[in-house]
């Protein structure tokens, strides 16, 4: 599958997940920090499945090389290590779905969830040109800039 179909079909489960987790949270018999550790809790056995399964070879049908995932992953550098526990795991695993989840308990997920997920690509956007070294052509801005106005116009109150 093409990056666009999977980034197409994140895009399709985030919204189910986060439609199903508002209506979850606002009957008031879960708070923010049950539905994430509910959800934690239920995507990692998933998620070690899918790691299997493409280390295996499995999922080569869907266009998932099996040669992407080294089976050394545990002897990777300390410095891969401190980017996937510091970034992945911290800051978006754990801090940026913590506020997410504590936005979705009190506002409109019409709302938050536009403003948290168009507001990542943006902060990574500029984060690859600053710190990767990544391509920042007029057209990124420009999308960039279209991405920020749009949460203006979704934030502001009717």
């Amino acid at each position: 599958m093409a990056p666009i179909v999977f980034a197409i079909l994140a895009g399709l489960f985030w919204g189910i997940g986060e439609l199903a987790a508002k209506s979850a949270l606002k009957s008031g018999e879960v708070g923010p920090m049950t539905a994430i550790a509910v959800r934690a809790t239920v995507a990692l056995p998933i998620i070690w499945a899918a790691w299997l399964a493409a280390t295996r070879g499995w999922l080569e049908p869907i266009g998932v090389s099996a040669a992407r995932e080294p089976t050394e992953w545990m002897q990777a550098s300390s410095a891969t290590w401190w980017k996937l526990v510091l970034g992945a795991g911290v800051s978006a695993g754990a801090l940026g779905i913590a506020f997410f989840y504590l936005g979705l308990a009190s506002g409109d997920v019409s709302r938050v969830k536009p403003v948290a997920f168009a507001l990542a690509p943006t902060f990574a956007a500029v984060g690859a040109f600053v710190l990767l070294g990544e391509e920042f052509s007029a057209k990124k801005l420009l999308g960039l800039l279209l991405i920020v106005g749009g949460i203006v116009v979704l934030t502001t109150r009717d």
